[in-house]
């Protein structure tokens, strides 16, 4: 045979083996790797596929974008919600400084004047501690509250005038900061501070709705909520300002009215439980003149003392329960 011929036939069966040696992977390491590669390759493929899919359903990324909002929204009023009810935000309602510490001192030298006035004139200690507490933590909030709903009650008399004078502002060509300013300037309080507030939050630049959400926050009513939410929707969707503003308004004095005659029609109901309330007082004061022996056992004796204590106790309830059937939500 020729040796050319079978050097050929060696090497073409050399070349052979190797070709089918490197397709079957020789070195069993790197046939390992090699298929870690393509399971890798498979699963990056496959999270790929599920990110693509995912972001082609919009139903999906708005149904997300939807609970996030919704989500975020409820924290935010939570958040506001808490603000409003804790003392600061409540001292800010009815306009006083929001200074806590000055608060709490207050109440500590009221609750320590009607204990010790009640122990100067003999109570038992525990009506002297009851009465120190009721005093401390009960007086203050009630005067709290009664000077937020004085307030809140001025401000809702001239809220009407100051939307009103927006309205003839832009329809004149004012844009609503130089409107807004206008009020800040002209309107009794405490219209004038609450819009004020508005004017120094746009001079510093602070976003609307941070603005308005502070406006709500001191002045917590659904006039103001309303107001509100038509200059978030008027800035966000456009619209004719000066008409929706003009709606809002003949809807205020549309409410104003509506308290007006509900007051009216329930002020029978009102003269009636003040009457009720007031007759334990008169009857003691009566008693007291025409025979203060028989009435002052009740300040002297121990077991008067738990008689009045019962007698207080009962006589707030009854007091709440009157108020509750005589106070109407509107």
């Amino acid at each position: 045979m020729d040796p050319s011929v079978l050097m050929l036939a060696v090497l073409t069966f050399l070349a052979i083996g190797g070709i089918g040696w490197a397709l079957a992977g020789g070195d069993p390491s790197a046939g390992r790797a090699a298929k870690r590669a393509r399971t890798w390759s498979r699963t990056t493929n496959e999270k790929r596929n599920r990110l693509v899919k995912a972001a082609q359903d919009p139903g999906a990324q708005r149904k997300k974008q939807f609970s996030d909002a919704i989500k975020d929204l409820g924290q935010k009023q939570r958040k506001a919600r808490a603000q409003r009810l804790s003392i600061e935000g409540q001292l800010t309602q009815a306009g006083l400084p929001p200074q806590i510490v000055t608060f709490w001192l207050a109440a500590a030298g009221l609750s320590v004047l009607a204990g010790g006035g009640l122990l100067f004139m003999g109570a038992h200690p525990i009506m002297c501690l009851a009465g120190a507490i009721g005093a401390g933590l009960g007086a203050p909030r009630w005067v709290l509250q009664f000077l937020i709903k004085a307030r809140q009650k001025k401000f809702l008399e001239h809220f009407a005038d100051a939307i009103d004078i927006i309205v003839r502002g832009v329809k004149s060509g004012l844009p609503l900061n130089e409107c807004l300013k206008v009020i800040a300037r002209e309107s009794p309080e405490p219209v004038r501070t609450e819009f004020q507030r508005v004017v120094d939050g746009i001079a510093v630049g602070a976003p609307w709705e941070q603005i308005l959400q502070r406006s709500y926050n001191s002045m917590p009513l659904p006039e103001v909520n309303f107001f509100n939410t038509v200059l978030l929707i008027q800035m966000k969707a456009g619209g004719n300002l000066s008409e929706a503003l003009g709606n809002l308004s003949g809807v205020l004095r549309a409410r104003k009215l509506m308290r007006e005659k509900i007051k009216a029609m329930s002020s029978e109901a009102v003269a009636s439980g003040a009457i009720i309330g007031s007759l334990p007082f008169a009857v003691i004061i009566l008693i007291y003149v025409s025979t203060p022996s028989y009435m002052s056992e009740l300040f002297t004796d121990p077991t008067g003392h738990m008689i009045l204590g019962a007698s207080a106790v009962l006589y707030g309830v009854g007091i709440f329960v009157m108020q509750r059937m005589i106070n109407f939500k509107y």
